[in-house]
């Protein structure tokens, strides 16, 4: 038998925690996520749907996507116990520079539809947590407006080589005279994917008023007005564009872009190059061989060729086949700190990240940024403790199982 009986106040009080109530409505929100996947609810919640489709879905039928996302899943961690883990050192140095993390804001286009403060907002956030941050060829902010924005910024330039060469070699022109750091040539979009999500949602650039929108704005009243009260959405590198993400880039890339091409690129960008989208150990070698500094595997997320190679399994064999020339780095369905400790642990010198600072951008704005940053860097340095490992600089494949 259990002897029962009723505590008294004296023994209670000591256990109640009441918590003072938040005012700032994003500060509580924000504070209740501790993924990126929790970022990813919050999102999808802030956004209309249309919007959070583009960020969150993939080509065709996203195999390649939850491909990626599997291997990371299911790979296993090695650590190595009794070791000193006291103090651990999270920094890197990525293209002979040291950046805070491990990690790259990769660049991804039209981002103040995810947010009215986007672009600005994303690379001010990495700049205050030491990491790179890419903008793109099809963003929302010009050029020279987020080099003033965020002038001590590690800001990097995502360009993509257009069918009008001229304009492609004044966009690298700004971008050099702007102060950018390096130029990330993306090779892996001759034409666009095909984003049946988008399709079926009837999602354009700027999102259209039609009866399907303004019904999903009535469940999203905040990302409407904002969207309705400030500056249009338009693209700062070329003109208003009315049509689907397919039609965009079969109107604008260049789908005869060749190898010899980067010789083309050479002579407007001097800076350290780096090519994404490789995804062929063939293709590393022969990108490295042209005079690339780096090279990030990468099938743009899924969102480009479904069925492509899973970068992560590329990995191993790109780093022993180029690693002694050029720095490789890797993206694709990474969405936690462990997911970045296992990239860097077999050999990338760094991971890009895409959808999961969208995800925090969409669910808080700045601060939602920060908060991914913060969820990551905790995360990194668990996984790191846990592992018994004191620096990035520690890891090594004995670290890493794949499946």
């Amino acid at each position: 038998m259990v002897a029962r009986r009723l505590q008294t106040w004296a023994q209670l009080r000591p256990l109640l925690r009441v918590q003072p109530f938040q005012l700032d409505p994003v500060a509580r929100r924000l504070a209740g996520a501790h993924t990126v996947g929790d970022l990813r609810t919050l999102a999808r919640r802030r956004t209309p749907r249309s919007v959070f489709d583009y960020v969150d879905g993939a080509a065709e039928g996203e195999v390649s996507i939850r491909r990626a996302r599997r291997v990371l899943r299911d790979l296993e961690l090695q650590p190595s116990v009794l070791r000193d883990v006291g103090q651990v050192d999270l920094s890197t140095t990525i293209l002979g520079t040291p950046a805070a993390l491990p990690y790259v804001l990769a660049p991804t286009g039209f981002t103040r539809m995810m947010h009215q403060a986007g672009e600005v907002a994303v690379a001010r956030s990495a700049q205050r947590h030491g990491v790179p941050y890419t903008l793109s060829t099809m963003g929302t902010t010009s050029i020279e407006a987020l080099a003033a924005a965020v002038p001590g910024g590690r800001n990097w330039f995502g360009f993509y080589v257009w069918k009008d060469r001229a304009a492609g070699e004044d966009l690298m022109t700004r971008a050099r005279e702007a102060g950018y750091e390096t130029l990330v040539l993306t090779v892996d979009v001759p034409v666009g994917g095909a984003r049946l999500r988008d399709n079926r949602n009837g999602f354009t650039i700027p999102p259209a008023l039609t009866a399907r929108t303004i019904l999903d704005g009535a469940m999203h009243p905040r990302w409407w007005a904002d969207f309705l009260t400030t500056e249009p959405i338009r693209f700062a590198t070329f003109d208003s564009w009315g049509g689907t993400i397919e039609e965009l880039a079969a109107h604008l890339f260049d789908p005869t872009v060749e190898l010899d091409d980067l010789a083309w690129v050479r002579e407007f960008w001097d800076g350290p190059l780096v090519v994404k989208g490789i995804q062929t150990v063939a293709d590393a070698e022969r990108v490295v061989g042209a005079g690339a500094d780096a090279i990030v595997l990468s099938n743009h997320g899924g969102r480009q060729l479904d069925r492509a190679p899973v970068p992560l399994r590329l990995l191993p064999d790109v780093v022993q086949a180029v690693g002694d020339r050029a720095e490789v780095m890797v993206d694709t369905g990474f969405s936690s700190g462990a997911d970045i400790v296992a990239g860097i642990a077999l050999g990338a010198s760094a991971v890009m990240l895409g959808r999961a600072y969208l995800y925090g951008l969409m669910a808080g704005g700045e601060r939602g940024v920060d908060r991914m940053h913060e969820i990551l860097t905790a995360d990194i340095l668990r996984t790191l403790q846990l592992l018994g490992v004191r620096s990035i600089a520690e890891l090594t494949p004995a670290h890493v199982r794949l499946p």
